[in-house]
């Protein structure tokens, strides 16, 4: 089995290379409108370079795994924003695309939670439309629309569970076609369970991003055991081509319990490790902790500790 380790955004280890530096809706407004392009353009440029940095340091230490910031550009969905930022940035997009591409890297994005289709208003579907349009928008600036992935949460149960996971199916039949094949759903740690977000995903044909964390922070009594759903879980992936990712990270304290730590115990995680084992699939985790890159460097040096785990290069094992 061969696992691949990678993180989320920004690389701590980089000085003053956050991807995600933003401009808040009120700042724009204050500016004279002649300045506003301007601005806008200044902040997503810095983000791109940066991001690119980061690119070139996954690079040289083999981490294979990278999930790009959402906050590439800034107000890029405000309704009464609504700019053109592929243009200005066309050759940008496409070195970070090319690289990726080069090396092999496997990317993905992770809109936020206001980014969801079971919620009855309309307003909000038409929202979610347009941040997932423009999260593939960014990909296919990128010449990675075939390989990213744009990931999500089902979204609210609104009092009916039930309900809410059809009208999830109503409301995503809005996403244009292609936008629709690069989404991903996560199981989340309050709402949907891993086996209820596996339905959804096994209904509708779309992978399911398995997070261990939110798994054992919402389980249902009566749901089937984790070594049950793996097999479900990786068979979600099968038409894809890649390999079944995963989200690791682990409790900030038991009274923080679903917030994450600075780093992945490795103790926490372990119990996963073993069942993965068992079944023998190579799969892809991504890193949610905290101290990011940090937080993958750390893990991947006590994992490697492990009797029978080998090391294969910067951001890879096998076991």
């Amino acid at each position: 089995m061969k696992i691949r380790f990678g993180y989320v955004a920004n690389a701590l280890s980089l000085w003053d290379c956050s991807p995600s530096k933003t401009m808040t809706f009120a700042r724009y407004q204050k500016l004279e409108e002649s300045e506003r392009k301007e601005a806008l353009c200044r902040v997503t440029k810095q983000n791109l370079e940066h991001t690119l940095r980061i690119i070139h340091y996954n690079i040289a230490h083999e981490i294979h795994l990278y999930r790009f910031s959402s906050s590439l550009v800034p107000l890029a969905t405000h309704p009464e924003v609504s700019w053109d930022f592929v243009a200005p940035f066309k050759d940008q997009f496409k070195k970070i695309g090319e690289l990726v591409k080069k090396h092999k890297m496997r990317t993905s994005f992770h809109p936020s939670q206001y980014t969801l289709f079971t919620s009855d208003r309309p307003s909000i579907t038409e929202n979610s439309v347009r941040d997932m349009e423009y999260h593939y928008a960014m990909l296919e600036a990128m010449g990675l629309e075939k390989e990213g992935l744009i990931n999500l949460h089902v979204g609210g149960a609104y009092g009916d569970k039930t309900a809410s996971a059809e009208r999830f199916f109503e409301n995503i039949q809005s996403l244009p076609s292609p936008v629709f094949s690069r989404m991903t759903l996560e199981n989340d740690d309050k709402t949907y369970t891993t086996e209820e977000t596996l339905q959804v995903c096994e209904k509708g044909g779309t992978p399911l991003m398995f997070d261990y964390h939110h798994h054992q922070a919402n389980k249902n009594e009566g749901d089937q055991k984790l070594e049950d759903l793996l097999p479900r879980f990786f068979d979600t992936w099968k038409q894809t081509g890649l390999a079944p990712k995963i989200h690791i990270s682990s409790p900030k304290s038991e009274k923080e319990y679903r917030s994450h730590s600075d780093y992945v115990d490795l103790e926490f995680i372990r119990p996963l490790l073993k069942m993965l084992k068992e079944f023998d699939v190579d799969v892809d985790v991504m890193i949610e902790a905290k101290m990011k890159d940090l937080a993958l460097l750390k893990l991947i040096e006590e994992i490697s500790a492990i009797r029978g785990v080998k090391r294969v290069d910067g951001g890879s094992v096998v076991w």
